[in-house]
């Protein structure tokens, strides 16, 4: 097992490593912006470094920095948390020829998934469904009006290197194709420097699917059962559950197993995310997220196992600690993703919070780094905290979650709580019925 741990991340994750390492003895070292020195995470850590100014790029994206912070500490690993560095290949590769463990994937593999027409090649070579679609990036127009007379419309153009949303526009006819396809990949080459793209069908009422997965790199695999991650805005998640209220055990095992031989197969190391659409009864890959997911907790909620634990002991050797038969699903979990947002327009609210009230009770867990009196900063990400709720089964949980909701009290700045307070009370949201559009739709209409 690893002696120290680098958290090289911020906010309520970095919170969630550093008490996983605190459980296993393990000594905790965090790095931070000057804008970061009073965060919770900072202040619990064995040590902290200061490796820089408020921006990312001078600080959390600073591999320099961060392998300099290790070797002044004598970390013999990092866990890098989810966004900034967590699927940076370059950065596990730096790791590894400085002796120090990548607590992921390798770099290879990072490398493969990150490429999104390279992970649609791997999917459909390890057996799991894939979209329709081109089998590589489009050169040009005349090659994309032939891909999608085949699939036929609506389609959808996609960043090879994307995510988040950006460099993604439907078609919907041949006529659309050819703006679509020009926005598409001037985004595409704006957010990433690379403007390849690809073509996929376009799914008109589909749900978004991911199945959580572990490998052991050395030939095992397992899954730990899937997330409904459909409602969304501009493509970034806002609640997620698991399990599906869409799915059935038939289909819940199917996938799982797919994903967990695929994983196997793949001789994968560490956490992933096999993420689908599913429409009809049908499965469709569209990603893998070679990383821990900010929705994690309701799959540690239902399966009652430590994934954070599991990355740990994944990455010091240990192999996994559970087979597949071991692994039991038990009710139903549901994470309400907080952001420092106005609920309606959501826009960014930075400013200090005056009072920060979290709810309680049997079935209740809230991750979140802040605290009364903590000034949110604005050069990060939004999100100041979850809030997952267990119950027996679904109806349990939602009544659960309302009442969770009702006493979560965030003051001296705008959050979402108010939406997730409307959404619980919506008759869609409590029969599970609701796809990746509902919530744009939702709040088009100003309900």
């Amino acid at each position: 097992m690893f002696q120290k741990i680098l958290i090289a991340n911020r906010g309520e994750i970095a919170l969630r490593v550093l008490r996983a390492c605190k459980e296993l003895g393990i000594q905790t070292v965090v790095v931070h912006s000057t804008a970061d020195s009073d965060a919770m995470h900072v202040r619990l850590a064995d040590e902290s470094v200061c490796i820089g100014p408020p921006p990312s790029r001078e600080s959390y994206l600073n591999i320099h920095q961060i392998v300099a912070a290790c070797e002044i500490t004598g970390a013999d690993a990092v866990h890098p948390g989810y966004g900034f560095l967590s699927e940076n290949a370059k950065f596990a590769d730096i790791l590894a020829a400085h002796n120090i463990t990548f607590i992921g994937p390798s770099g290879d593999h990072i490398r493969i998934m990150g490429d999104k027409i390279e992970a649609k090649r791997t999917a459909k070579r390890l057996g799991i469904p894939v979209v329709p679609g081109s089998d590589g990036a489009i050169s040009d127009e005349k090659e994309a009006k032939r891909v999608a007379a085949d699939i036929g419309y609506p389609v959808i153009i996609k960043a090879s290197a994307g995510g988040g949303g950006r460099g993604m526009k439907v078609a919907h006819t041949e006529a659309d194709l050819e703006v679509a396809l020009q926005t598409a990949k001037s985004e595409a080459g704006a957010a990433f420097g690379d403007d390849a793209v690809y073509i996929e069908k376009y799914l008109e009422r589909p749900r978004h699917i991911e199945v959580q997965v572990f490998g052991d790199g050395a030939g095992r695999g397992v899954h730990f059962g899937e997330r409904d991650c459909s409602l969304q805005r501009r493509h970034q998640k806002v609640w997620e559950e698991a399990n599906s209220p869409a799915l059935n055990a038939e289909e819940r095992s199917r996938i799982g197993n797919i994903c967990a031989k695929a994983i196997a197969d793949l001789g994968y190391s560490g956490a992933g995310t096999i993420e689908f659409l599913y429409e009809n009864g049908e499965f469709y890959f569209i990603e893998m997220n070679t990383r821990l997911q900010v929705e994690h907790p309701v799959t540690e909620a239902i399966t009652g196992i430590d994934l954070v634990h599991e990355q740990i002991r994944v990455a010091s050797g240990g192999g996994l600690s559970v087979r597949q038969e071991d692994i039991k699903f038990t009710g139903h979990a549901i994470e309400c993703r907080i952001n420092a947002e106005d609920p309606r327009t959501f826009t960014p609210s930075p400013g200090t919070i005056t009072h920060f009230h979290t709810p309680g009770g049997l079935g209740v867990r809230v991750d979140s780094g802040v605290y009364s009196g903590y000034k949110i900063p604005p050069y990060y990400d939004s999100l100041i905290g979850k809030l997952i709720v267990h119950g027996r089964n679904r109806v349990e949980c939602m009544m659960r979650l309302r009442r969770a909701l009702d006493e979560f009290v965030v003051d001296g700045i705008k959050t979402t709580l108010p939406l997730f307070r409307d959404l619980v009370g919506n008759p869609d949201i409590a029969n599970g019925d609701y796809d990746i559009h509902w919530l744009e739709k939702y709040l088009a209409k100003g309900e």
